[in-house]
Parts: structure tokens; C-alpha cells; sequence
């Protein structure tokens, strides 16, 4: 037997400390789980002897692992970033299992039988591995970050320390749900005018290029003199299969993407394509909208649950794709460590909306920022959906309209230089 001192956390918040007789960290840590704890640190006591646990079938494929090649190693540890469902279904799954009395090491052994689309069960039998061997949920989830996001680690962080754990996983799910909506929306809004140009594009290009060829034979059989539509839709045919124009052309677009590309990769051209975005008709709109929503429903959940102002801001900032909205906040948080309050940053930038700025204000008079946050998520998202509305209802007439004009322009190439032919015909057949 040996002995090993631990400090735990009660599920009320309180630190313990204790020793336990045991075999090895293994059992000490089974037994803490049985007392109804979450582990904080595992040492082996004085004079004792510890003997690190090991989860046998992982230990089995750490060693065959070992014997591979490294970039075959790699490819079979390589994961992918999960959708944000996935991540809410996970996390979902999680707090169901605490919440009903498991303990961590327990329900992370049970999230690997359980069904976790886009989440490989190694990801909570490393976790689990790692806890048992005396480390907190947090720190073992920090060795996973493409799995688990900054603002995932510190949420995490802050239901530990609080003992809030299960109420965190939960509020954490629901922000993930919600902001898959918004992208989900987002995305749906662009599959109809996607599909609707693609299979008008097609069309023409199946007339263009199989059917209007043997109308232009018809039409030269019968020294018919065409029209000018048809003239221009004959000369876009011929210079599309045109060798020397299809090289130009691509030429073009392969300079044109380099030089994209090189000023996309710059500071400066990173920034005035985003400040571009925002100022887009219709579409720029919409996404001020979800950079809003996104801005103050992650600010507010790490706020609630007990993270500093100034953490909850850093981590704010990395979540934000935008890089005018990021510089926004890092001045922001700059202002904040001066011993500003929020809303002043965030007035002074002229990024955020009066409205945000003044909810703001209200919930640092009244001492909940959070729920004024809550607040200003909740409206830009409802304003988001309304936007989604008016851009659909916007684009569908205009695609109509567009197709009408292409289609009709088609049907001119074709029709008029047939009318001309029939008028010959019937002028060549009259009265001798």
C-alpha cells in the first residue's frame, strides 16, 4: 500500500485536502470519485510510492503507435475541428452524465460508448487518462486545442473554480446551438441564388455551345443575314473556344488571384477587406449583424460564468473572424486595464452601434453586464433573421429578372434571324 495526499473540490465549491492508503494514483483517484469530488492534484505522499495509472488499451496503441513512421503517426492522431452542433451535443451529453451523479472519470469513460458525431472517442479517453492522473478537466482539455477552443478551456476553467461545472457545460451547449443557427440561417440563405445561377449558367452554356451551332448552319443554308443578337451570341461561342483567348483569359484570372492573394496575406489587406465586407450592400449588413450577436453573446457567457472582464475580452477578440471588430476589442480591453468602463471603448471605436453601446452602459450602471449583453445578442439575432428575410425576398425577383433578361436574349438569337427566314421564304413564294 502507499499513500497519497490529494486536494479535491466538493461539488458545492469547498476545497478539501486528505490521504488515502492506497495501491497506486489509480485507486486514489477511483476514490476520490467515490467520495463525490473533482480532483485538483494527486501527489504521493512522503516515504509512498506512486505507480502511474494507465488506461491498458490506450497504453497498447501508444506503444504501436510508437513504431510507426512519423507522418504515420501523425495522420492516425490527426483530428478535425467539430461543427458547433457537434461541440453542443457533446458538451450536452457531458453535463447529463455529471448531472445525474457520475463522477468526471466515469462519465468520461461513459462519453466514449455514447453516439458523439464529429468528437473521436480518443478525445474523452485522453481526457479521461488525464484526469486520472490528477489533472483538471481544464488543463487536460488545453493538450486538445483543436478539439476545444480558448473560450471552451476558460468556461471550463470557471465551472471548476466555482463548482459550477454541470451549469456551465449547459450554458456552454446552448451558445453553441444558438450561434449554429445563425450560421445555419446565414448558410441557407445563399443555397437558393447559388443553386438558382448555377443551373441557369448551365443552360446556357448547354444552348451556346449544342444547340445554337446547328440554328447558325440552318440559318447559313439558307443566306439568311443575322441579326445582331445572334451575332454576339455566335461571337462570345467562338472566342470561348477560342485557344488563344482561353489562355489569355486564364492568364488573367491566375495573375489577378496571385495578386489577391499576395495583398489578402497582408496586415493592411486583411483589413480592408474585412472594413470592404462591412460596407457591402444588403450582405454587408448581414454580417455586422452576426459579428454583433457573436461579439456579445460570447462576451456575456464568459462573463457569467465567473471569467475576468479582461480574460473574457482576450479570448472575445481570438473568437472574432473580422479584424476591424478584433482591433475594436483589443483597444477595448486596453482601455478597460486603464480603469475605463466598457461601453467607453466601445463608443469611442465607432464599430459597435449606439444601441450596443447603450445597453452596455445600462448593465455596468446596474452592475449585470452579462444580461444587458444576453439582451444585446438577442436582439441582433432577431434582426439578423429579419435581414436573412428581406435579402431572400430581395434576391428572388432580382434572379427572375436576370434569367428573364439571359433567357430572353437567347430566344431573340434564335427567333429573330427564324422570322427573317420565314419572311424570305414567303416573299421568294408570292404571286409570280
Amino acid at each position: 500500500m502507499a499513500q497519497f495526499s490529494y486536494k479535491a473540490r466538493r461539488r458545492s465549491g469547498e476545497t478539501v485536502a486528505g490521504v488515502l492508503d492506497v495501491v497506486d494514483r489509480a485507486a486514489a483517484l477511483t476514490q476520490i470519485d467515490r467520495l463525490g469530488l473533482f480532483p485538483i492534484s494527486v501527489e504521493a505522499a512522503k516515504g509512498g510510492s506512486a505507480v502511474a495509472a494507465a488506461d491498458k488499451p490506450a497504453a497498447d496503441r501508444r506503444a504501436f503507435s510508437s513504431l510507426l513512421p512519423p507522418t504515420m503517426r501523425a495522420a492516425m492522431h490527426r483530428k478535425r475541428k467539430p461543427k458547433l452542433q457537434e461541440m453542443a451535443n457533446y458538451t450536452t451529453q457531458l453535463a447529463n452524465l455529471l448531472q445525474a451523479g457520475m463522477p468526471l472519470t466515469t462519465a468520461l469513460n461513459s462519453m466514449m460508448h455514447l453516439e458523439s458525431r464529429g468528437i473521436p472517442k480518443d478525445v474523452s479517453r485522453e481526457l479521461r487518462q488525464e484526469v486520472m492522473e490528477g489533472r483538471s478537466l481544464s488543463d487536460s482539455m488545453a493538450k486538445q486545442p483543436v478539439i476545444f477552443s480558448d473560450l471552451y478551456i476558460n468556461m471550463v476553467r470557471a465551472g471548476e473554480q466555482s463548482g459550477a461545472l454541470v451549469e456551465v457545460l449547459r450554458r456552454m451547449a446552448n451558445h453553441f446551438t444558438q450561434y449554429a443557427e445563425v450560421q445555419s440561417k446565414l448558410k441557407s440563405a445563399l443555397i437558393y441564388p447559388v443553386m438558382v445561377c448555377s443551373v441557369g449558367i448551365a443552360l446556357m452554356l448547354f444552348f451556346v455551345y449544342f444547340m445554337l451551332p446547328n440554328f447558325v448552319k440552318m440559318f447559313t443554308g439558307f443566306n439568311v443575314e443575322l441579326p445582331l443578337p445572334t451575332k454576339i451570341l455566335i461571337a462570345v461561342g467562338q472566342a470561348s473556344t477560342n485557344l488563344w483567348w482561353i489562355l489569355g483569359t486564364l492568364t488573367t484570372l491566375i495573375v489577378a488571384v496571385v495578386f489577391f492573394k499576395k495583398f489578402q496575406s497582408t496586415e493592411e489587406g486583411k483589413l480592408k477587406l474585412d472594413a470592404w465586407k462591412m460596407r457591402l450592400p444588403v450582405f454587408g449588413k448581414i454580417l455586422k449583424l452576426s459579428y454583433y450577436g457573436q461579439f456579445a453573446r460570447t462576451l456575456s457567457t464568459l462573463l457569467e460564468n465567473g471569467v475576468p472582464v479582461l480574460t473574457a475580452l482576450k479570448i472575445t477578440e481570438q473568437v472574432m473572424t473580422n479584424r476591424i471588430i478584433r482591433e475594436a476589442i483589443a483597444k477595448a480591453r486596453e482601455a478597460v486595464t486603464d480603469g475605463k468602463t466598457l461601453a467607453q471603448p466601445l463608443a469611442a471605436s465607432k464599430v459597435f452601434p449606439q444601441l450596443m453601446v447603450d445597453l452596455v452602459k445600462i448593465g455596468e450602471e446596474t452592475g449585470d453586464v452579462p444580461a444587458a449583453l444576453k439582451n444585446v445578442a438577442d436582439t441582433y439575432d432577431s434582426e439578423l433573421s429579419v435581414a436573412l428575410r428581406v435579402m431572400m425576398t430581395l434576391i428572388e425577383p432580382v434572379l427572375i429578372i436576370v434569367m428573364a433578361m439571359g433567357v430572353g436574349f437567347l430566344l431573340l438569337s434564335v427567333l429573330l434571324p427564324m422570322f427573317k427566314l420565314i419572311s424570305n421564304i414567303s416573299g421568294n413564294q408570292g404571286p409570280q
